[in-house]
């Protein structure tokens, strides 16, 4: 345990930091398991929908530090690649 107070208070702002990220990333996982359910149905306009949402959360959670911008970045690309293909699958079947 932490003796000093400035040592104590860190301790507090800690706990309560890693509390809110903790919740900034799993709005991020659940927003991201709404956008691969709907395109596992096929439901590629509702899953763009979902996308820009997802955007959005993304950069707010990179601003706040929860989430580094590189990460979000790679995040944002890499669901946008797989929105694409399924749009792309209905056409080449």
């Amino acid at each position: 345990m932490a003796s000093s107070l400035s040592a104590r208070k860190r301790i507090r702002q800690n706990i309560r930091r890693r509390a809110r990220n903790r919740w900034f990333k799993g709005q991020i996982k659940s927003a991201v398991k709404l956008f691969d359910s709907a395109i596992a149905q096929g439901k590629t306009d509702q899953a763009a929908e979902q996308l820009k949402a997802i955007y959005k959360k993304l950069d707010q959670v990179a601003a706040k530090g929860a989430l580094h911008k590189n990460a979000a970045a790679r995040k944002k690309a890499r669901m946008t690649v797989r929105l694409n293909k399924a749009m792309r699958a209905p056409a080449q079947q």
